[in-house]
């Protein structure tokens, strides 16, 4: 089993280019069952997420050829099959996607439940829901969802929470439905309007998407073409929050600023200095830095999965600082990990009270999910010593090339075997 080796104590300095969206290009490799046509997508991050997704739709039948590094070509008019491989599904939570698109495709899809990271409970009531209205019949098997969409209609949707996940599901099953479809309470984020750009891009007629009223046409067939995913807004923040709590400086390139506003602002707020560019953002933290209060919530709110990095960031700072998680209900699973190193948090329910300016040191840790294994990296960058991370494999779902980035901005980390 690898895992990581970090000495810490090293201040991040220099330049890295952030890959591209991870939350994205899992809906949009899931879009793409939806077109009878060659795509090619670019800016394809390197991570695992993306290898399993490309060996589903080839289990189904499509073709999927990585031409260069980010650039792949999919060509999905030879779908065979409805039915999703169970084991690969079981690998991650985006599998989901292939329901909406599936019954686009098809007016069937046979997938099982999704897996992925297990930070609370993740139902997908909302998706079944949003499927109904939509003229599907919904039956859940043995761990299966089976649903039959031959009577699939544009139709009127309310989702009872904004979900990210129901919004781009319903999405990709009325891209088809005959009449208008409209979504009301939908999900803004920036992945979202990305993959409403994507369907649009090849033919799909989608409009709203980043309000929270989004408008879906039926049509009958989807084109081919190519595609840029955006950066990745978690990545960004990630490095920006890395830069700050090793008090160093760093340009994170190939940024969509916009899109990191409420961290922007937040750092600001702690007495980081933050300049934006184009589509760069230079952090530094060279000064005394202040605490401050933390409440995850829905974009453009302070996004959930940037939540575990806050912490890491937090616990350098003296002072106490309180951290709320309004979106899932056991995401404070990875403070005992943080314990370890001298960290000093109680969690009561979704808050997190932070007593910061603590000196780490290094421990044995590990990676109890995807951000929370972010969380680890960091504080281990900040710790005097020698960290060793285990069960890296959830780091490697969503960050592309992490050891080779961080080094090159001056961190002693390396992967190794156990």
């Amino acid at each position: 089993m690898e895992k990581f080796i970090v000495k810490g104590g090293r201040p991040l300095t220099g330049e890295v280019a952030v890959s591209g969206a991870k939350n994205a290009v899992v809906a949009i490799l899931c879009a793409a069952l939806l077109v009878e046509d060659e795509i090619i997508l670019e800016n394809v991050p390197d991570i695992s997420d993306v290898w399993v997704l490309t060996d589903m739709i080839e289990a189904l039948g499509g073709d999927v050829t990585r031409i260069s590094s980010g650039t792949y070509k999919i060509d999905c008019r030879n779908l065979s099959t409805y039915v999703a491989d169970v084991e690969k599904c079981k690998k991650m939570r985006a599998s989901y996607y292939l329901i909406g698109s599936l019954l686009g495709r098809f007016h069937k899809a046979c997938v099982p439940l999704p897996g992925g990271c297990n930070f609370g409970t993740r139902p997908i009531d909302q998706h079944i829901k949003g499927f109904q209205s939509l003229g599907c019949s919904i039956d859940i098997r043995n761990g299966v969802i089976e649903a039959d969409g031959e009577e699939l209609h544009g139709g009127q949707v309310y989702l009872d929470v904004a979900s990210v996940g129901a919004t781009i599901n319903i999405m990709l099953a009325a891209v088809f439905a005959p009449g208008n479809t409209v979504l009301e309470n939908a999900a803004k984020e920036p992945h979202v309007v990305d993959v409403a750009n994507f369907l649009n891009s090849m033919g799909a007629n989608i409009r709203g998407a980043g309000t929270d009223v989004i408008k879906i046409k039926g049509v009958k067939n989807l084109h081919g073409g190519t595609y840029t995913v955006i950066p990745d807004q978690i990545e960004a923040g990630t490095y920006m929050i890395a830069a700050a709590a090793t008090r160093g400086d760093v340009v994170i390139k190939n940024v969509i600023p916009k899109h990191m506003d409420v961290l922007s602002a937040k750092m600001v707020e702690m007495g980081i200095e933050v300049w934006e560019g184009d589509d760069e953002i230079r952090v530094v933290a060279n000064k005394s830095l202040s605490r401050v209060n933390v409440k995850t919530l829905p974009y453009p709110g302070f996004p959930t999965d940037l939540q575990p990095q806050m912490v890491a960031l937090l616990t350098t700072v003296d002072g106490t600082s309180i951290v709320t998680e309004s979106v899932w209900d056991n995401r404070f699973q990875y403070i005992g990990e943080l314990e370890k190193m001298g960290c000093r948090i109680t969690v009561d329910g979704r808050v997190a009270v932070v007593e910061g300016g603590t000196h780490l040191q290094g421990a044995q840790i590990k990676a109890t999910d995807l951000r929370a294994g972010a969380c680890m990296v960091i504080a281990a960058l900040c710790a005097e010593g020698e960290s060793e991370i285990s069960d890296i494999r959830h780091v490697d779902r969503g960050y592309e090339r992490i050891v080779e980035k961080l080094s090159a901005l001056g961190a002693d980390i390396k992967r190794t075997n156990d």
